[in-house]
C-alpha cells in the first residue's frame, strides 16, 4: 500500500483500527462494528521512508468515557512514563519492561497486559531489542530505536495502548513521536 503523506513511501504494516470490545484485542482486526458513543478507538499505524519503518498507537474516546476507562487510560500513560524514566543505553530490557509492568500490576491490571512493553523498529517492524519479561540478558544499546507501548486489555469490554518510538541515547532517550498522549475525547 502506498503512503505519500509527508514523504512516506508505504505503510509499515496493515493498520489496526478497532473500537469498543475489539480494542481489547492487541492485534485486533477491523470489523463492520459501528463506532458508538463511549467507545475507545485504538489506532496502531506506521509508515516507511527509505526502507525504515515507524510505529505508533493512540487510543481515543468517542463522545465520553467512563471513570473506569479514564482510570485505565491514566494507568497506561503512567506505565509508559515510568518506562521512559529508566531508558538509557545499557539498561537491561527486562528492567525497561518491568518499570511499565510494575505500574500496571500495582493498579490491579497485571493480568490484562499480555505483551512486552516494546520492541526494536528498523528495516523490520518488529526486531531486537525487545523489552519483555522474557528478554533475558538483552540490553538497550545507544542508537537503537524502540517502541514503548504498554497496554491494558479488558476482555469483551475495551483496551488502551499508547505507543511511541524512541531513540536510545547514552544518558536516556529522544522521543521520536510528536503526538499528544493526553486522552482525547472526540
Amino acid at each position: 500500500m502506498k503512503c505519500a503523506v509527508g514523504g512516506g513511501e508505504a505503510v509499515a504494516f496493515d493498520f489496526i483500527v478497532v473500537s469498543g470490545a475489539n480494542s481489547a484485542l492487541p492485534h485486533g482486526v477491523p470489523s463492520d462494528k459501528v463506532i458508538a458513543q463511549g467507545d475507545f478507538v485504538t489506532m496502531d499505524f506506521g509508515g516507511m521512508v527509505d526502507g525504515w519503518n515507524s510505529d505508533m498507537t493512540r487510543t481515543v474516546a468517542v463522545g465520553s468515557c467512563s471513570d473506569e476507562q479514564r482510570r485505565v487510560y491514566d494507568t497506561v500513560l503512567r506505565a509508559q512514563t515510568a518506562c521512559f524514566q529508566v531508558l538509557r543505553a545499557g539498561l537491561p530490557c527486562i528492567q525497561g519492561d518491568g518499570a511499565a509492568r510494575n505500574v500496571i500490576e500495582s493498579a490491579g491490571y497485571g493480568g490484562f497486559f499480555g505483551h512486552g512493553t516494546g520492541h526494536g523498529v528498523g528495516m523490520d517492524i518488529h526486531e531486537a531489542p525487545r523489552m519483555s519479561p522474557s528478554s533475558g540478558d538483552e540490553v538497550l544499546r545507544e542508537g537503537s530505536v524502540v517502541t514503548v507501548e504498554p497496554g491494558i486489555y479488558l476482555p469483551d469490554r475495551f483496551g488502551v495502548r499508547i505507543e511511541d518510538m524512541v531513540l536510545i541515547t547514552k544518558d536516556g532517550y529522544r522521543d521520536l513521536t510528536k503526538s499528544s498522549k493526553e486522552l482525547i475525547i472526540l
